[in-house]
């Protein structure tokens, strides 16, 4: 590549045909393209979703806005699809312990039904048992219960008089109690008559009446017995009148539940703690909506009956796929809810609700990374979850001892399921690192690329991509050339002109963006100019600092000069990077060079102001001046360099051929035309290496030069390997093309030199020496002086310490 020849208008900018895309507007796209040449991540995940063994989750690597999301949810979505329907996840009461809720998987829609059939259960039950309790049957039951008691006391007593009457004692039912007197004819004694009986007839009395003392209280003792007797029997007559109440409605939901084994345990329980409870039911029967039932224990609420459906499948006919985009610790494993009931929080087996693993169990979950990690206590429960294979849900009060209140624990339901996560590459190497975890839980990666090759076949993939989002967002149709335009910005947005963004969010901005001013200007169709329009106002919105800093330039504050030359100074070029927006600008660079010991002063290392690679980068310009021009030589060099006017952190090496350009213009005292902008990373051999930000450096030299006048003699000097990358703004290529501005490529720091002084850089011949007046001798010759004047120094350096020691 001959370097004096600036590039070709073509090679600054590659155009789209719209003829090849295939369709001339978007409205002919049928079929949607979701993913463009990604076959390595598809792959990927392909691996993790069709290896059902734990451990084989997924997590999706890439860069924000890249459309990951949306791709692999399309694939888990097609996967799922062929995939059964999980079952429905239902808790019960344990009516055993009520603090431990029974779980209870149907399948899929039979949850609901279950859920239905018990409501209805319930709503029925308190009929049934008004009714049962008030019939005429269980009235004459317990009445001739009662009755019967009532005789068998009655008579007892009777039968304890007639023997105390034949011992003319009389037993007397008072206020307080039963007691026995002695009796004369039908007349009980009154104290004075006892008293006037003989004494013998006196004793005999009282001795009477002792022994059927004794014998009422071994007959009362035996009462409350009969009455315990009677109660039993009047419970079983209520366990028999719950059992005939509720029996048809148990019978008549079993055999809807023949079929599920679980079911039929649950109904046996139910109508056991129904019979059991029918006492307490009878007394206090509660309605569905009565509140007054919420508590654990104690009071027995019909709605304890009910099926709590935690995850309802009904309707659906593929494997869930759940994104999950609040993955607080409640919202991924389930939460217990607590209601305030007489001054505490209470709560029952109605109050567990699902979490994200619940919903997408038998499926897929995904989750963004990122916010899991920052979620208190979700990444370790997460985690917790995919190793013991199985979800348990509880509060964090609960797990960590800050609650005292009572709570539940449900049964642990088990877990069969993929979790994808999706982050960016740095978190998923920081996990790799640090946590010995996720290796064993995570392990495919899916790696998606930040950009494609802009190749014929992903060209016309990537047109008809642009027509799906299009169609999805609800645009209006794009045309061809519109269409062609959004390629070629891919392409500015992957900073090479040979491949392809994958940034979805950005183009989809675009699309949008350029739709509405095609609905402004009243077009039934986007066109081309309509998204050069959004364009330019995007760059608009973000180009304050840009702009500020082109003004500080064109009003003398930035000192910079796009004409004349200098001996030792030179336009570098820098970039600065405001997320959705990069903007480049000149930035001066400046070298001195005197006598020394062979160092190169890094002025913004020496402040702390240089990053490590910058500082490389210096180093590395400094061995290749030593290699070149001092192989046999001391190099008696002690050189400077800077960033005028920086008063930020320098990092990077892409100025590194800059400062050697100028540090070469100061050793041969050749002046560099202040016309040209210089960027390139160089390494010891003096070749010149690719850097980033190319357009954006170009067109910020080129809007300082447009600024203070294009002179046709102004441009910049670029790495050869950059030429690739070139996507340059409209308004740069038409003045490249009329020749009022120019793009050089170069290949090493000879070329540049040559170009920033006009003077040949001098190629060595057969004996390594080069022709006088080049750049090369210049500097060789500057270098072999400086070593000259340092070795006289040091030679009458020692003379004078000499004749100094032989005159004492």
């Amino acid at each position: 590549m001959d370097s004096n020849r600036p590039l070709p208008p073509e090679q600054l900018y590659r155009r789209c045909d719209p003829a090849s895309l295939g369709f001339a507007s978007t409205a002919e796209v049928g079929e949607p393209v979701e993913i463009i040449d990604q076959a390595r991540a598809i792959d990927a995940v392909h691996l993790g979703i069709d290896i059902k063994r734990p451990g084989f989750n997924l997590f999706v690597l890439g860069e924000p806005g890249s459309g990951r999301h949306a791709a692999v949810h399309r694939l888990l979505e097609e996967k799922a699809a062929t995939e059964p329907v999980p079952a429905d996840i239902c808790y019960v009461n344990n009516f055993a312990e009520p603090n431990h809720p029974r779980l209870l998987l149907l399948p899929a829609g039979r949850g609901s039904r279950l859920r239905q059939d018990m409501q209805q259960f319930v709503s029925e039950l308190a009929n049934a048992i008004t009714a049962a309790f008030e019939s005429d049957e269980f009235r004459t039951h317990i009445e001739a219960i009662q009755k019967e008691f009532k005789t068998r006391e009655e008579g007892a007593l009777q039968a304890l008089g007639q023997g105390a009457a034949e011992n003319s004692i009389a037993l007397m039912h008072t206020p307080a109690g039963f007691v026995f007197a002695p009796i004369k004819g039908d007349e009980t004694m009154s104290q004075e008559e006892f008293q006037a009986l003989p004494a013998d007839e006196q004793e005999r009395l009282t001795r009477l009446m002792e022994q059927h003392s004794e014998e009422l209280h071994k007959l009362l003792a035996q009462f409350p017995r009969w009455r315990r007797e009677m109660q039993a029997r009047v419970k079983e007559v209520s366990r028999n009148t719950m059992r005939l109440a509720v029996g048809h409605m148990i019978e008549e939901l079993k055999e809807r539940y023949a079929d599920l084994a679980n079911v039929l345990d649950f109904l046996d329980a139910v109508q056991d703690d129904v019979v059991d409870s029918a006492e307490e039911l009878r007394e206090t029967p509660k309605t569905e909506g009565d509140m007054s039932g919420v508590v654990v224990s104690g009071s027995l609420p019909l709605f304890r009956y009910q099926v709590n459906l935690l995850v309802d499948r009904n309707g659906t006919r593929a494997a869930p796929v759940v994104f999950e985009d609040n993955p607080t610790f409640p919202n991924l494993v389930g939460r217990i809810d607590h209601i305030a009931h007489m001054g505490t929080l209470v709560t029952n087996f109605t109050m567990v609700m699902a979490g994200a693993l619940h919903k997408a169990n038998g499926g897929y979950l995904m989750l963004d990374v990122e916010k899991v990690l920052t979620q208190p206590f979700a990444w370790e429960e997460l985690k917790r979850a995919l190793k013991s294979g199985q979800i348990r849900i509880e509060s964090i009060g609960q797990m960590y001892g800050l609650m005292s209140t009572a709570s539940l624990e449900p049964q642990p339901l088990p877990i069969d399921l993929k979790v994808v996560l999706v982050g960016q590459r740095l978190v998923y190497y920081l996990l790799k690192q640090y946590d010995p975890e996720f290796d064993e839980l995570f392990r495919v990666a899916a790696d998606f690329e930040d950009d494609v090759a802009r190749s014929e076949g992903n060209t016309q993939s990537f047109g008809r991509f642009v027509a799906t989002l299009a169609q999805r967002e609800k645009l209006r149709p794009f045309s061809a050339g519109a269409v062609a335009r959004v390629i070629e910005y891919a392409a500015r947005l992957a900073n090479d002109a040979e491949r392809l963004s994958s940034d979805t969010r950005r183009i989809r901005d675009l699309l949008v963006e350029a739709d509405h001013g095609a609905d402004q200007a009243g077009s039934a169709e986007v066109r081309a100019g309509d998204v050069d329009l959004a364009l330019t106002a995007q760059i608009h919105r973000a180009d304050r600092l840009r702009d500020e800093t082109l003004r500080q330039i064109r009003d003398g504050l930035q000192l910079i000069d796009v004409s004349g030359s200098h001996v030792g100074q030179v336009n570098g070029l820098a970039v600065v990077d405001l997320g959705d927006f990069r903007f480049g600008h000149p930035v001066r660079i400046t070298a001195t060079a005197r006598i020394g010991e062979g160092d190169v002063i890094d002025i913004e290392r020496e402040t702390e102001l240089g990053g490590a690679i910058h500082s490389k980068g210096v180093m590395i310009l400094a061995s290749f001046l030593g290699s070149r021009y001092s192989r046999t030589l001391p190099l008696a060099l002690s050189a400077s360099l800077v960033f005028e006017q920086s008063y930020g952190p320098v990092e990077g090496d892409s100025a590194s051929l800059a400062e050697l350009c100028a540090l070469m213009s100061a050793l041969a005292v050749l002046p560099i035309k202040q016309s040209l902008a210089i960027t390139g990373s160089v390494n010891q051999y003096g070749r010149v290496q690719a850097i980033g930000g190319v357009n954006e450096k170009i067109e910020g030299f080129f809007d300082v030069c447009q600024a203070r006048g294009l002179t046709g003699e102004q441009g910049v000097l670029i790495p050869a390997s950059n030429v690739r990358h070139l996507m340059l703004r409209d308004d740069v290529v038409a003045a490249c093309a009329a020749g009022r501005f120019h793009v050089h490529a170069v290949e090493d720091v000879d070329g540049a030199m040559a170009l920033l002084t006009g003077v040949p850089a001098g190629e060595p011949n057969a004996d390594g020496e080069v022709p006088e007046g080049t750049v090369n001798y210049l500097v060789a010759t500057q270098l072999a002086e400086l070593t000259a004047l340092r070795q006289a120094y040091a030679a009458a350096g020692r003379h004078a310490g000499s004749k100094r020691k032989r005159e004492k």
